[in-house]
């Protein structure tokens, strides 16, 4: 299944140029994930094709301890901003997530993250918590807590581990799958 992803992430010369950035940016830590990879793979597999335009925002999870304030997460997003400006960088510090998560969605206080796997293994649904990145020697590094069952089948399901149902409700209104990608099962939030 690696091997798909992989394949789909380098027949992308936007995508492989997103990676490269974000490799030559020196965030520590860091990973690209969530949407965007699922808008590449889905698009492709079940939708007209992946169209960098229509990405909304690529996110950037990187992973650093050490400085946890708001002003870090603007920092690396100016980091990323600067090398390569046209596109839409959205950098979180996923060691801060706690310092932020209850205000912004609601609910009791979140535990604090101890690493990028972590992280990703509470992003909103099953298909979006895999991120990637390339390392120094141009290899697709691959983080798939929950695995890549359904991105690649195309299975939009809520994650339980950080979601509540009325939030992925909402996610799923928004988001609209069943429209975008007519061939994805939506599997009811419950």
């Amino acid at each position: 299944m690696e091997t798909a992803l992989t394949g789909m992430i380098r027949s992308s010369s936007w995508l492989m140029r997103v990676l490269g950035t974000v490799r030559d940016a020196a965030l520590p830590d860091a990973w690209v994930g969530a949407g965007v990879l699922r808008d590449l793979v889905w698009d492709q597999r079940y939708g007209s094709g992946f169209r960098p335009d229509r990405v909304r925002d690529v996110d950037v999870a990187f992973f650093d301890p050490h400085e946890l304030s708001r002003a870090g997460d603007d920092r690396a997003t100016e980091r990323l901003t600067q090398r390569l400006p046209e596109m839409p960088w959205e950098a979180k510090n996923q060691a801060a997530v706690h310092t932020w998560y209850p205000d912004r969605f609601g609910g009791d206080p979140v535990e604090p993250l101890t690493s990028i796997s972590d992280a990703v293994g509470t992003w909103p649904e099953t298909a979006t918590a895999v991120a990637v990145r390339l390392n120094g020697h141009d290899v697709i590094e691959v983080c798939a807590p929950l695995g890549l069952e359904d991105l690649l089948g195309g299975i939009w399901r809520r994650n339980p581990r950080r979601v509540s149902v009325a939030q992925s409700h909402a996610r799923l209104a928004r988001h609209d799958p069943a429209t975008r990608w007519p061939k994805v099962k939506v599997v009811p939030p419950a």
